[in-house]
C-alpha cells in the first residue's frame, strides 16, 4: 500500500492542486475498505463516498452535483463544500467540506466514469466479480434490503453496460487473504 501511495504522490495533479483518484468497482466489491487503508497509507488523505452524493432516485445522476460540489471548487484550489445524502431519511442533510489535498480518493460504484476519468490522476478498479461482489454486499446489507437490492443491480448493469470503467482501469485491486494485489489494468483511452 505504501508503494501505491508513493506512486500516486508523485502524479501531477489533475483538477487545481489535487489528484484525485478513483476507487470503482461493483458494490460490495471492497472499495470502501481499500479506500480506507488507501487513505492511511497517504497520512489520512480525503475520502469521498459516492453514496453521499447519489440518491434513491438518482442511484448513478450525481455527476452534476460532483462537478459543482466538489471538481469546480477543487479546480480553484478551494475547499469543497457537499451536502451528504441521508438513505434513512431519502433526503440531504448535514454539509461536509472537503479540503483540496495533494491526493483526493473519490470510491464508489461509477468513481471512473467517462465524464470523469479526465479529471482523474488514476482510476482503480476493484477485481471481483459482480456475483461475488453483490453476494458480499447483500449479506452485509441483511435480508432488510432484499428490494433495494434487486433494483440496484438492474441499476448497475445498465450503468455499466453503457458506461464501462474496468476497461479504462490503470490498475485492477485483487483482495487476498495477505493484503491486496495490484495488477495492469487494461488502461484503455477514449
Amino acid at each position: 500500500m505504501n508503494a501505491l501511495a508513493r506512486r500516486l504522490r508523485a502524479r501531477p495533479p489533475s483538477v487545481g492542486p489535487v489528484r484525485l483518484v478513483a476507487v470503482d468497482g461493483h458494490a460490495g466489491s471492497g472499495k470502501t475498505t481499500f479506500s480506507g487503508r488507501l487513505s492511511a497509507a497517504l497520512g489520512d488523505a480525503p475520502v469521498l463516498h459516492l453514496d453521499d452524493l447519489a440518491t434513491h432516485e438518482e442511484l448513478f445522476e450525481w455527476t452534476g452535483r460532483l462537478r459543482e460540489w466538489i471538481l469546480a471548487p477543487f479546480a480553484c484550489g478551494e475547499p469543497a463544500r457537499y451536502r451528504v445524502y441521508d438513505w434513512v431519511a431519502r433526503r440531504f442533510t448535514d454539509e461536509r467540506v472537503l479540503e483540496p489535498a495533494p491526493v483526493v480518493l473519490v470510491e464508489g460504484v461509477g468513481a471512473g466514469r467517462r465524464e470523469l476519468r479526465p479529471h482523474l490522476a488514476c482510476l482503480l478498479w476493484m477485481e471481483l466479480t459482480h456475483e461475488g461482489s453483490w453476494e458480499r454486499g447483500q449479506l452485509r446489507d441483511g435480508p432488510g434490503l432484499t428490494d433495494f437490492w434487486d433494483g440496484w443491480k438492474r441499476a448497475e448493469r445498465e450503468h455499466f453496460t453503457t458506461d464501462p470503467t474496468r476497461p479504462y482501469a490503470e490498475l485492477l485491486v485483487l483482495e487476498r487473504p495477505e493484503g491486496y494485489e495490484l495488477l495492469p489494468g487494461p488502461r484503455k483511452t477514449d
